[in-house]
């Protein structure tokens, strides 16, 4: 199943590709100044022996890791202490809910006069972003955790501190994967968009903005191909892990689901 849509999706792209390649060849998109994909794929093949190219993405993928890492070690942590103490998440939800459809994007500038170190600023951002869909998710995989199981846990002597570690934790980490898978597209999207708006030194979106002041439309879309492929193939690779570790979450949902 997960190889046929993969191939669909492939074929659904090269489809999409040649179409944009019949109509700028052919002129039907007269006053569009737009690179053919043909001209696009062939600098995206030569931005792999770049220099310039490969060592921004290497800061981004950096300052992604980085960020990433940073939204996990806060979001889990009180993703299970809210999920536990349901007291404490009726406080402090409201807070959440007004925080949360804040556009990531949007603090970009704010961050850049906040936080003078250039890098700092971009990781704060992106770990600020990436922090809601995993402390979200923590939340909803605590509030699934089978209320029986817990009880039956207690029944047998065990404290709060054994459910929670042999019972809810178990139950919750397959939508705290969820959760991590997420908001790493979020997060590379942040880490291109603080390039885009702070600049720097290196970085895909600072390698887009240099593109752009040359007029290299077609550099730009090559580099941000790749910044589209670095997410398909995190996505993709964290989607594998998530349904070999937990088997039997997916197999519990797709038995509910029938």
């Amino acid at each position: 199943m997960t190889g046929a849509r993969l191939l669909r999706g492939v074929a659904g792209v090269a489809g999409f590709l040649a179409v944009g390649e019949l109509v700028l060849r052919f002129g039907l998109a007269e006053g569009l100044l737009f690179p053919a994909p043909s001209i696009v794929l062939r600098e995206a093949a030569f931005l792999l022996v770049d220099g310039d190219f490969l060592a921004g993405v290497a800061a981004t993928l950096t300052n992604w890791a980085l960020g990433l890492l940073i939204a996990i070690v806060i979001a889990v942590p009180l993703g299970v202490l809210l999920g536990a103490l349901a007291p404490v998440e009726r406080a402090i939800r409201p807070v959440l809910e007004f925080l949360r459809p804040i556009p990531s994007v949007a603090i970009i500038p704010l961050a850049i006069l906040l936080i003078p170190v250039d890098e700092l600023m971009k990781v704060s951002v992106i770990g600020y972003a990436s922090v809601w869909p995993i402390l979200l998710n923590t939340l909803y995989g605590m509030h699934d955790v089978d209320p029986m199981a817990k009880e039956s846990l207690r029944s047998f002597g065990f404290g709060p501190l054994a459910v929670l570690v042999r019972v809810s934790l178990p139950a919750a980490a397959p939508f705290v994967a969820t959760g991590v898978r997420i908001a790493t597209g979020i997060a590379l999207v942040l880490a291109v968009s603080a390039e885009l708006v702070a600049g720097g030194v290196a970085g895909i979106g600072v390698y887009v903005n240099v593109a752009s002041s040359g007029n290299r439309t077609d550099l730009m879309m090559a580099a941000t191909c790749w910044a589209g492929v670095l997410g398909v193939v995190a996505n993709l690779g964290l989607l594998a892990a998530e349904r070999r570790l937990f088997r039997w979450h997916h197999v519990r949902v797709g038995a509910s689901g029938t």
